[in-house]
C-alpha cells in the first residue's frame, strides 16, 4: 500500500531573509578576524615556542583553520 504526506512549505519572508543573510555576514566578518588574529600571535612566536606549543611554523594556518578546512 502506498501512502504520501503533504508538508505545507514553510515561507519565511524575505525581510526575515535580510535579515539572517545580514547576521551571517557579520558572524563571519568576527570569525575571519578571530582566525587572523590567531594566525598573527602565532606567526610572531619564535620556532622554539611554536615546538614547545607541537606547532611546526608550516602547520600554522592548518592549525588556526583545523575545524574549518580539514574537516
Amino acid at each position: 500500500m502506498a501512502s504520501s504526506t503533504n508538508t505545507p512549505a514553510v515561507s519565511v519572508s524575505p525581510l526575515r531573509r535580510l535579515a539572517v543573510t545580514i547576521g551571517d555576514f557579520f558572524v563571519s566578518v568576527a570569525e575571519a578576524r578571530s582566525r587572523s588574529d590567531q594566525f598573527e600571535a602565532l606567526n610572531s612566536k619564535t620556532d622554539a615556542q611554536l615546538a614547545k606549543m607541537g606547532i611546526a611554523r608550516e602547520d600554522i594556518a592548518r592549525h588556526v583553520f583545523r575545524d574549518y578546512l580539514w574537516r
